[in-house]
């Protein structure tokens, strides 16, 4: 089995409930963030990052600033540089998973995320993730890697997937490097 699972899909499909159900059941260490909507009166404002370990910092917000666009939403780089990316590192060095939640259009405006996320996928380590459904270069550059299996999630297919990446979890790491 391959060490880098990372599923994919349209927004809504569940790929992040998958990931935060299949955590939750696992025996081992996981750590790294996952990314949850901020709504207000039932309408979507932004996305936060929540860190497996309990931190959290606004990633996106319709009333950011920033000139990091990702259409109605301000990208906070710096929140992402400083709670996302040393989670990943972390997880990295202390766990046997690290859950990277999402390889997307607004987390790859940080260079300390791509690069993280390299290393990481180049290390050996376990890692279970969500990557962009969109074509994109640097996205679809990981998507090739011989390392990564992707998986596509539709509305259809949750249980199937779910199942899927049970068995990956309970299965040994066999990469050697």
């Amino acid at each position: 089995m391959k060490q880098v699972y990372l599923l994919t899909g349209r927004p809504g499909t569940g790929k992040t409930s998958l990931i935060k159900q299949a955590v939750a059941e696992m025996a081992g260490k996981a750590g790294g963030f996952y990314t949850e909507e901020i709504r207000s009166q039932g309408i979507r404002q932004g996305f936060r990052l929540v860190t497996l370990d309990g931190q959290s910092a606004i990633l996106a917000h319709v009333k950011s600033q920033s000139r990091y666009r990702v259409g109605k939403y301000g990208v906070d780089i710096d929140s992402l540089d400083r709670v996302g990316v040393p989670a990943l590192l972390k997880a990295a060095e202390q766990c046997e998973l690290v859950v990277i939640d999402e390889i997307g259009k607004m987390e790859l405006f940080s260079a300390n995320f791509r690069k993280a996320v390299l290393e990481i996928i180049d290390s050996g380590k376990r890692v279970l993730g969500t990557i962009m459904f969109s074509p994109n270069r640097w996205a679809d550059t990981i998507k090739r890697q011989p390392q990564v299996d992707i998986v596509p999630v539709t509305g259809s297919n949750y249980h199937q997937v779910l199942d899927g990446l049970k068995r990956w979890l309970k299965a040994p790491n066999e990469d050697k490097t």
